[in-house]
């Protein structure tokens, strides 16, 4: 049997930005970044929308809602890309978002901004997920790393515009600007950028849509978000048993389900997909920390709002250009996947030295960055080869499917992580200022242990080797005979 060397250098980011593909390539790094920006923007508005329409109680519900509410859309991306194809999917999702923003910025209660909320929340996570699908519709597979790490990217270019933008609109006590500003640019892309997508799916006309395990999903998520805005740790606790609970019973669902969310092959003989799956879930809860570092910045650093908002902000710059500067690693690739989370247990450890200190010296913060770019950078430069991965180890019968699973993953893993932070935040007691930097030590020191347990799982993809097919006697790579080697 001839072995086919796959240690080949993907084309650069002059053939990924070129005529060819530039346009499609923005069209879809637009989309995510414009979910990210809406994000951050109107959580650095909230407080200005509470001062000015009320509902402080229901403060914390316009995060749950939109979290919720982009799984379920992330959840159902499959089957609209199948019915609609890409151009038409993407222009529904875009439609959905803009009309969730235009319902925020008209809101006179907080019930309405609720209402739009979810909209923006099932708008985005359709988008979000539609635009990984896309990059496998759309692009070539050599060019997939590079187009993953500048779709991904957009979350770190999000978490520095949108602080911003939100800031300044607040600062002008003019919080629905924020909202009717984004309305021009989402109606650029629907109509210009759309155009630019391919018009037909690959499977297009297969429309089902996988209710059961949307239903355990979004339940799932809404318990586990849900508890996390309690200040009872039985209550959290419980969130965490009970979403765990919901969690097992859609894997179980999943494994004979003729309609899913996960593609087959995460069942399958072949262990590679499911470790890829463990692997981004660990380092997604291991970054969740950074829901707390503005807080701490605030509290112990001495930073103000706006400089604790950009302090929080560098573990997404690292992650950024992680993903950026590591996107094109081919020869060393799979070295690359198993050593990358040692970057995040270091980056973690620096933070539970240095980030429970009560001091605004230059030294120590320049200490905490290090530590936060360290974590981001890790996460940054693994996650595009692991989307990669999604993609060609799903299957061929599968691949509308993988897009949308890696959202699906990514979401639901960031509301397990933010609810675990919140619970072990209030069970070191940070609201009390005596407690703060205790909080910080614990919170960082036990969030080290899925940036460890990513480790072995990312090592072992790569030392994973394919099941073979008794049939045609060639190792199985996603559902198509690949006769040569796979790192």
């Amino acid at each position: 049997m001839t072995s086919v060397p796959v240690d080949i250098a993907p084309p650069g980011w002059r053939a990924l930005l070129g005529r060819a593909h530039g346009a499609v390539v923005i069209t879809l790094a637009g989309g995510v970044g414009l979910h990210a920006t809406n994000v951050y923007l109107a959580t650095t508005v909230m407080p200005s929308v509470v001062a000015d329409i009320g509902g402080a109680r229901l403060y914390a519900w316009a995060t749950t809602v939109f979290v919720v509410a982009s799984v379920l859309g992330s959840a159902t991306a499959g089957a609209l890309l199948a019915h609609s194809g890409p151009r038409w999917a993407y222009r529904w999702s875009a439609l959905v978002l803009v009309a969730g923003t235009v319902i925020c910025a008209l809101s006179p209660t907080m019930g309405v901004l609720l209402i739009g909320r979810a909209a923006q929340g099932f708008g985005g996570g359709l988008l979000f997920a539609l635009c990984y699908s896309i990059v496998r519709v759309a692009l070539d597979e050599s060019l997939w790393p590079r187009a993953m790490a500048l779709v991904s990217a957009m979350w770190g270019v999000a978490t520095l515009i949108g602080p911003a933008l939100g800031g300044i609109w607040a600062q002008l006590a003019m919080w629905r600007g924020a909202f009717w500003m984004l309305i021009p640019v989402l109606l650029l892309f629907l109509v210009w950028g759309a155009g630019r997508l391919p018009s037909a799916s690959q499977q297009q006309g297969r429309v089902r849509i996988p209710w059961a395990a949307v239903g355990l999903l979004t339940a799932s998520a809404l318990v586990i978000s849900v508890a996390s805005v309690s200040d009872s740790l039985p209550v959290n606790a419980a969130g965490l048993a009970g979403a765990g609970g919901l969690l097992a019973l859609w894997l179980r669902h999943e494994r004979t389900a003729a309609v899913r969310v996960l593609p087959a092959a995460a069942f399958g003989p072949d262990r590679r997909l499911r470790l890829v799956y463990i692997t981004m879930s660990l380092l997604v809860i291991a970054s969740s920390v950074e829901v707390f570092v503005p807080y701490f910045g605030q509290h112990l650093q001495g930073l103000s709002p706006l400089e604790a908002g950009y302090f929080g902000a560098a573990m997404a710059a690292g992650w950024t250009a992680g993903s950026l500067l590591f996107s094109g690693v081919s020869a060393r690739r799979g070295l690359l996947i198993g050593l990358a989370p040692v970057s995040c247990v270091l980056g973690l450890a620096i933070l539970v030295t240095a980030g429970p200190a009560a001091t605004r010296a230059p030294a120590i913060l320049l200490i905490i960055i290090t530590g936060l770019v360290l974590l981001g950078g890790g996460i940054g430069a693994v996650f595009p080869h692991l989307l990669t991965d999604v993609f060609q180890l799903a299957g061929d019968r599968d691949q509308d499917l993988a897009g949308s699973s890696a959202t699906i993953v990514q979401l639901t893993a960031t509301a397990f992580g933010s609810a675990l932070a919140g619970t072990v935040a209030n069970l070191a007691g940070f609201a009390d200022p005596a407690a703060t930097a205790h909080a910080a030590r614990w919170l960082f020191a036990i969030f080290l242990v899925p940036a460890v347990l990513a480790w072995p799982a990312s090592h072992l993809i790569r030392r994973t080797r394919p099941a073979i097919d008794p049939r045609a006697g060639h190792r199985q790579r996603g559902g198509t005979v690949d006769r040569g080697r796979v790192e």
